[in-house]
């Protein structure tokens, strides 16, 4: 399985300065172009079988934009190959509230700096980011091994949280060696987990004589920390357009050109910040 952990582009709170944990904070104009970026990029270089997104607006959009960016790419290589085209079944994102930010309740809204006492726990979000390890990764992992590409669109700290789980759960490090990530608005994480067959011995084996079973054992290498690649030669719309909150009426700048023809490589810099 090739997990990519994407936080979501950058919204009006993000510019003003303001926690938004759960509060639905919409994303900016210059928000909106970096979503359509990420889902080109890795529309270009993977094929997504999966998109889980936290059930915010922020994290919707961004995901829904990585998902048609599968069909274009999908629907466009059958015409460049001259190919009939087939019934390509669109990707639906699932959207789950169990990957919504840390609620920082009472400081929700509110300056950067304010007091959140109150706020929802470290361990609070740990408890959600396994629940979601658990009943929606861990099944991928059973029924469809090495051919599975999952993109999950959330936020800065719950992503924090679910990378934890993840290098407790298949990391190679020694329990409590798990370390954090950063992630600027579409940064992504690349992470590949594949089964490393292991010497086991099981319970039976000493008594019957028998030898030694190989049992696959799940491993996470991560390959690529805050990707931002296909953020390369964007640049924000001046006079504060680029900062307003996205409106559907107007036309970006990227609108009035086609897509980039140079293909951009994936950032495989494994180095933790």
């Amino acid at each position: 399985m090739r997990l990519f952990l994407v936080r979501h582009g950058e919204t009006v709170d993000n510019v003003a300065g303001l926690y938004a944990g759960v509060r639905d904070s919409p994303l900016t104009a210059h928000g909106v172009l970096q979503a359509r970026r990420l889902g080109e990029h890795i529309a270009k270089h993977h094929r997504v079988t999966h998109v889980f997104s936290s059930d915010l607006q922020r994290a919707v959009f961004t995901a829904v934009k990585v998902a048609d960016a599968q069909l274009s790419q999908r629907q466009r290589c059958d015409t460049d190959n001259g190919d009939v085209p087939e019934t390509i079944e669109k990707l639906e994102p699932v959207p789950l509230v169990d990957l919504r930010e840390r609620d920082f309740r009472s400081a929700e809204g509110k300056k950067f700096g304010t007091a959140h006492d109150d706020a929802e726990t470290h361990e609070e979000m740990r408890l959600r980011a396994a629940r979601f390890v658990q009943g929606h990764l861990v099944p991928l992992l059973a029924s469809r091994g090495s051919e599975t590409v999952v993109v999950i669109v959330a936020h800065g700290l719950i992503l924090n949280s679910l990378f934890r789980v993840l290098q407790a759960r298949f990391g190679t490090g020694p329990r409590g060696s798990e370390t954090s990530a950063a992630w600027s608005n579409t940064g992504y994480l690349e992470a590949v987990v594949k089964a490393v067959a292991a010497d086991t011995e099981g319970s039976n084996a000493e008594d019957s004589g028998e030898r030694k079973t190989k049992q696959p054992q799940l491993t996470m290498t991560v390959v690529g920390v805050n990707v931002l690649r296909h953020l390369e030669g964007l640049k924000k719309t001046k006079g504060g357009i680029g900062s307003a909150q996205f409106d559907k009426r107007q036309r970006t700048m990227d609108s009035f050109f086609g897509p980039a023809s140079k293909k951009q490589r994936v950032d495989r810099e494994s180095g933790i910040s």
